[in-house]
């Protein structure tokens, strides 16, 4: 799948970020509220506690993986959003993404 082999061509290139589109905003707690920012181990923890569920895990799990071979962050943002992956792009230098939603994974 295009995830998969954008998060290990962004960490073998140890790339500053890698972008992951979905068809939701993001990350989301067990209130269905945007998770900005996560950790690997906040991730783990989220899959754990079945907070992350269903299509969401394989997709955080790439994320995971990209930053885990070196990539700076791997941002997980909602694809409908009209020009979502520029919104991302022109962001690269806030840490947190844009502000047009979406989860930014790191170490």
């Amino acid at each position: 799948n295009a995830d998969v082999a954008a998060g290990r061509i962004a960490g073998e290139l140890k790339a500053s970020s890698v972008l992951f589109l979905t068809d939701i905003a993001g990350v989301l707690d067990k209130e269905m509220k945007l998770l900005r920012s996560l950790t690997t181990s906040d991730i783990d923890a989220l899959i754990e506690d079945e907070t992350i569920t269903g299509g969401m895990i394989p997709k955080v799990t790439y994320a995971t993986d990209a930053v885990k071979l070196g990539v700076g962050g791997a941002f997980i943002t909602d694809g409908r959003v009209p020009h979502a992956l520029l919104n991302e792009m022109l962001a690269l230098d806030n840490s947190d993404g844009s502000d047009q939603g979406g989860t930014v994974v790191t170490l």
